[in-house]
């Protein structure tokens, strides 16, 4: 079974930065690695589901023309509201994945830390949608934490295999540490080299 909203709405009730994103160098080298694998400098349209209170949002906001994000819990939303306020770019909105996916095409979406919460059976139709709102060049970035979190349905490793077979994509980049997985998938697999014109 999915973790459900409650289990977020206790996290974000005693803090209003429940997993030290701020505070921890590996949360901000993690983002900085995060925006690094991404190939293209600006993306037209992005996706992030389970933004939290915004950090990694405030870094994708930069370097998207429209983005959107969405987290479950409300205080989270009113978290990432307030710390993307200097964004007009940005659309922050309150959801449940993947049964309230919205609309639209995306160029890239990102799964940070937000994966092992859903059960197989909800990560496949995650995965579905992802795929299916895509654009023809999309690319779709995943970062999970490899340890095993208690009450999560599934490991980084079951998630990153089960996103690799379901979605069919090329592997764009893959950084694999101790610490966490992180991937990029593209409809194309495109180098930063080609895109330039350099290959």
């Amino acid at each position: 079974m999915s973790v459900t909203t409650p289990y977020f709405d206790q996290m974000f009730a005693g803090s209003d930065d429940p997993w030290a994103f701020r505070q921890r160098w590996y949360e901000r080298r993690k983002r900085a690695l995060t925006l690094a694998v991404l190939t293209r400098a600006r993306y037209a349209s992005a996706f992030e589901p389970g933004c939290a209170n915004g950090e990694l949002s405030a870094e994708l906001a930069a370097r998207c023309d429209r983005l959107l994000c969405c987290d479950t819990a409300s205080a989270a939303v009113e978290l990432a509201k307030k710390r993307l306020a200097g964004f007009s770019n940005v659309q922050i909105e309150q959801r449940w994945l993947p049964e309230q996916w919205p609309a639209g095409q995306f160029e890239l979406i990102v799964l940070s830390e937000f994966c092992y919460y859903l059960d197989a059976a909800d990560l496949e139709r995650l995965a579905d949608r992802c795929l299916a709102a895509l654009t023809e060049d999309g690319q779709l970035l995943a970062c999970h934490w490899r340890p095993r979190i208690d009450g999560c349905p599934q490991t980084a490793e079951q998630v990153h295999a089960l996103l690799e077979r379901r979605l069919g994509l090329h592997a764009v980049v893959r950084h694999h540490e101790d610490d966490f997985l992180l991937d990029l998938w593209g409809r194309d697999g495109v180098s930063v080299a080609s895109l330039e014109g350099l290959r």
